[in-house]
């Protein structure tokens, strides 16, 4: 049976959407195997998703066969980590047609500078009493894929460092803390110039979660837009609808489209597939309406 196609427009309805543009694999360092995340997805009654796992497209494939399988829409895409003004920032690519051109290169000058990231961290971590950090976060891993801040987070819980994931990045990995190596990345504009460039959308990820000031995320969106960048995430997980809503005015205000995304990695948390606060009443448009989105996402299969 053919699936309904998605809305045209946010309507305010608490009865939250079946989809969510924002999750991770064991492609990068979400816990799940892509075609699981598939599984997951299913069970919960989603019926339209993205894979954005962190600087590579290599779980895409996978989840993809497990969608077709599922009967799920899903569309390919990646978390690009930039940085803009000193700040870490990451951009979410929804790829319609795939990652390709300078995007390609893009990802693979970021698996590169994944693996000497790593090595930074793992420097910085065994300065706080992590001895072989990168081993252990390797352990972490379960894998070969390039390594990421929460693989050396949970090292550092398994180490009996910290009491908990949460409390690793607050002291040691989060954003302005000795764990937080960002020099690496490419300036916002360039990575958002490899999305564009492969016939993608490219969404601001999770606008809240960078302490920034009312005004300095303005000034962020204002940048993002003059890069090329077409959407950014009103609702990344669980958050204050009075914040939601005057997100929803800055992306009004700049024209905009408005995605959303449970940034789900690993089962047992609060953020699972399809998890996050209901979007407000807003006339920002979702950004399955866009023109490069909407064939794939309203393709019903």
């Amino acid at each position: 049976m053919p699936m309904p196609p998605l809305p045209v427009r946010f309507e305010g309805d608490p009865e939250p959407l079946r989809i969510d543009l924002h999750m991770h694999s064991t492609a990068s360092d979400g816990a799940l195997p892509p075609a699981e995340v598939v599984a997951l997805c299913a069970a919960r009654g989603l019926t339209h998703m993205a894979l954005t796992d962190h600087d590579t497209v290599a779980g895409v494939a996978e989840a993809a066969a497990a969608a077709e399988e599922k009967g799920l829409v899903l569309i390919a895409g990646c978390e690009l980590s930039t940085q803009w003004r000193g700040i870490g920032i990451h951009v979410v690519g929804l790829l319609p047609d795939g990652a390709r051109g300078p995007l390609l290169e893009g990802l693979a000058a970021q698996a590169v500078a994944r693996e000497k990231r790593a090595g930074t961290i793992a420097s910085r971590m065994e300065k706080v009493g992590l001895a072989d950090a990168l081993a252990k976060a390797r352990e972490q891993a379960g894998s070969e894929r390039p390594l990421g801040r929460p693989d050396f987070a949970r090292a550092l819980v398994a180490a009996g460092l910290v009491p908990d994931v949460a409390t690793a990045f607050r002291k040691h990995l989060g954003n302005g803390k000795p764990g937080d190596v960002k020099a690496l990345w490419p300036g916002l504009a360039e990575a958002v110039g490899w999305i564009v460039d492969a016939g993608g959308v490219a969404v601001l990820a999770h606008p809240l979660r960078y302490s920034l000031t009312r005004r300095k995320r303005g000034l962020l969106l204002d940048d993002f837009v003059a890069a090329g960048g077409q959407a950014a995430e009103l609702v990344s997980g669980f958050q204050n609808p009075d914040v939601t809503r005057d997100l929803a005015r800055q992306l009004q205000e700049r024209d905009l489209y408005a995605s959303q995304g449970s940034d789900f990695h690993f089962p047992g948390g609060h953020l699972a597939p399809g998890s996050m606060s209901p979007v407000p009443r807003t006339a920002t448009l979702p950004v399955w309406t866009h023109p490069r989105l909407a064939p794939r996402l309203n393709s019903g299969a």
